[in-house]
């Protein structure tokens, strides 16, 4: 039987960014009749980010049709919109070293866009909005963690406040460096690229056409994703991922230089590159969880697993691990079974490592193979792309599948 009213909360969730928000505001959603609510507390140590209209937030999601239901399901989807969401409609994708192309257009399996790309402080903040009108949600924030007390009924979690708050299970949403993952000793396989991705947002003398643009490179992908027009002009966010010297090299130049640089990299598919803001540089790694789940606690999004940038499909990842974990918990609160039961949390681990599994091995294969330079390999992923386009049936399945569909 459930020991949550031994509890101040049933679930504390760690990590208020997108994924861990969300999976506060499926949770605040399970009911059950005779039943009361479920108790959560969502905990984050950095103050909430705020979205400004003046700025784009550099950080960005390319969000599929999957994950937007997600958000319309939650009934914040509206509020994301109105703070901005960029609907892309194709995909427009080539090899660098070779004529080999491919194109995807919603057309072509009659919906309205692709997916949709969103500012990360839009997002958060939509998400932070719906929770603190939850009244089974309690933020702490900004709020630091001290210290845990795992026993077999419940678990114990010391704040810097003095606090202490107990819990039936732990839900560590606290990113690929997570600590609450380092604190219980998940052991994980990691990968470090040798890259780094340069991220910002860009000002181009034509139009996106409502195209996220990818061209690949033997040092490593450039992706521009387009963004809504801000007061007429033309913005995309970028991701510019190359070997960790030349990315460095690149981040050292002026912003006139840098322009350059990018305008030549994507071969001025939007004219010239006028303008940049400020450029960040991110590390490149891989890393997996060899386990999710151990009793009581569970990992989500990118503690549990994070993936290389080419496809920007990290984000929708952690918001499946998160639909699928609610799923889970729905069932067993409606039971009454303890949540934080190991059997629980493994049908979760079940359902969500082989998609996640997939999505890993396709990037390492897309890396490993834009990456040679073996002249055979070359010719051959050239053909492939070529040949992909012409194949109508299935480039729309793979359209369908990049759309979670």
């Amino acid at each position: 039987m459930s020991s949550r009213l031994n509890c101040d909360f049933d679930v504390v969730i760690v990590g208020a960014g997108a994924v861990g928000s969300a999976a506060a505001c499926l949770l605040s959603q399970i009911n059950h009749q005779g039943q009361s609510p479920l108790k959560i507390a969502l905990i984050e140590s950095q103050p909430a980010p705020n979205f400004t209209v003046e700025k784009v937030d550099p950080r960005v999601a390319a969000l599929t049709e999957k994950t937007r239901s997600i958000f319309q399901q939650l009934g914040i989807w509206d509020a994301v919109k109105a703070k901005r969401a960029a609907a892309y409609q194709a995909m427009n994708v080539w090899d660098a070293e070779g004529t080999g192309r491919i194109t995807f257009d919603c057309r072509q399996v009659q919906q309205p866009n692709l997916g949709h790309i969103v500012e990360n402080s839009a997002l958060v903040s939509s998400l932070i909005e719906h929770v603190e009108q939850q009244s089974n949600i309690e933020l702490f924030c900004p709020s630091t963690i001290t210290d845990y007390l795992l026993d077999d009924d419940a678990l114990s979690i010391s704040l810097d406040s003095g606090q202490t708050v107990t819990t039936q299970l732990l839900i560590a949403a606290d990113g690929a460096n997570s600590a609450v993952r380092e604190h219980f000793q998940f052991a994980t396989k990691q990968w470090d690229y040798q890259q780094k991705a340069i991220v910002t947002t860009i000002y181009t003398e034509q139009s996106n056409q409502k195209t996220a643009w990818q061209r690949f490179m033997p040092t490593g992908p450039l992706a521009l994703l387009p963004l809504d027009d801000i007061e007429g002009a033309h913005c995309c966010s970028i991701v510019w991922s190359q070997d960790t010297e030349e990315a460095e090299r690149l981040m050292a130049l002026d912003d006139a230089a840098f322009c350059q640089a990018l305008s030549q990299a994507s071969e001025h598919c939007l004219g010239k590159i006028l303008k940049t803001q400020e450029r960040h540089l991110i590390p490149l790694r891989q890393s997996h969880a060899i386990d999710y789940v151990m009793p009581r606690v569970a990992l989500l999004g990118d503690a549990a697993h994070s993936i290389h940038p080419l496809a920007g499909q990290g984000a929708n990842l952690g918001f499946s691990d998160a639909l699928v974990l609610a799923e889970e918990i729905a069932s067993a609160y409606k039971r009454q079974l303890d949540l934080g039961d190991l059997s629980l949390l493994k049908r979760y681990q079940r359902r969500r490592k082989p998609e996640n599994l997939a999505a890993m091995a396709a990037m390492e294969g897309f890396k490993r193979l834009f990456g040679a330079q073996n002249s055979t390999l070359r010719l051959v992923r050239n053909y492939g792309l070529s040949a992909i386009n012409g194949l109508g049936a299935i480039k729309n399945k793979l359209i369908k599948q990049a759309m979670g569909l």
